[in-house]
């Protein structure tokens, strides 16, 4: 089969070339994939570490080519969205069931493709925030992908939400858009305590957003994008002056269970459009080289998505 091969003697890292089909397990299926939408951790992150040769890519949408052997999952021919740990930028992949989420008849497997990391972390996080409806909730890094999710879905779910951009002047009206209630340029500028935080940027803004948790607020710490560590005055953790039973909670999406009904939540709500994915990147797998030059220079304030074949 074809895929986007990892190969450090190419200029770009990557090259299309051919790979052996992959051998799915009992409880896998095998997904023809049709599109795939990149993550920034897998392109800055899995170029740099993964061997020659390697198939990488997290999310993908497609359509079961074989169900799993031990019945479970969707039967063959259904569309579906998918989540992996690789193998998604291939024409073939084999995925755990627990991570196949499907998708309505007839909808556009590009967007589709950019619901199970971004989608399905910003609804974890919410989640684990605790219930969202008429309280106040700060997203961080509120212009990247899971940052644009987290948006809507806090939004959806009834709260106040705050979105946290660089560039408020620029980016603030789309934030509106997408259900955004208030746009600052960073958390030191909300004005008075938020219930729940989506915390996608770490180092200072993760810091500064618990400083503005109420009492019994919760952070969610969920992207790294500054890649800084975390450095707590003294006092920033006390209990006393309405600082009292306030949590920070980290966060990863594969050690989640369950996922596959949310990924299929989520596919219907893009496929109805009341979900916007916001593609900022669209077009064949050809120019993956583009599409990763420009996630990596952080001029896609979106998701990029390639299409497969």
């Amino acid at each position: 089969m074809r895929a986007l091969l990892v190969d450090r003697s190419a200029p770009t890292g990557l090259r299309l070339g051919q790979t052996p089909e992959p051998e799915p397990a009992p409880h896998q299926a095998l997904i023809r994939v049709t599109a795939t939408s990149l993550n920034h951790g897998e392109v800055r992150f899995g170029l740099r570490e993964a061997p020659d040769g390697a198939v990488l890519g997290w999310d993908a949408a497609g359509v079961v080519e074989r169900p799993a052997a031990d019945g479970s999952g969707p039967a063959g021919g259904t569309p579906v969205v998918t989540l992996g740990i690789d193998g998604a930028w291939a024409e073939l992949r084999a995925v755990d069931t627990d991570w196949i989420g499907t998708v309505p008849p007839g909808a556009d497997p590009g967007a589709v493709s950019t619901v199970p990391v971004a989608g399905a972390s910003a609804l974890r996080a919410l989640h684990r925030a605790g219930p969202v409806l008429g309280r106040r909730v700060l997203v961080t890094g509120a212009t990247g992908g899971t940052g644009r999710y987290a948006v809507r879905l806090a939004r959806l779910g009834g709260a106040h939400v705050i979105a946290s951009t660089g560039d408020p002047g620029r980016h603030g009206d789309s934030l509106r858009a997408d259900g955004a209630h208030e746009v600052v340029a960073e958390p030191l500028d909300v004005s008075g305590p938020v219930d729940g935080v989506v915390e996608l940027v770490g180092g200072r803004h993760l810091v500064d957003a618990y400083s503005r948790l109420a009492p019994g607020g919760t952070l969610v710490a969920v992207g790294h994008a500054a890649h800084q560590g975390e450095n707590f005055p003294l006092g920033a953790l006390f209990g006393d002056q309405g600082r009292h039973d306030r949590s920070i909670v980290t966060f990863f999406l594969p050690a989640c269970t369950g996922l596959a009904p949310d990924l299929t939540w989520l596919a219907h709500r893009v496929a109805a459009g009341e979900l916007d994915p916001r593609i900022s990147w669209r077009g064949g797998w050809d120019r993956a080289a583009d599409a990763i030059d420009a996630l990596l220079q952080r001029r896609l304030h979106g998701k990029a998505v390639l299409e497969i074949g």
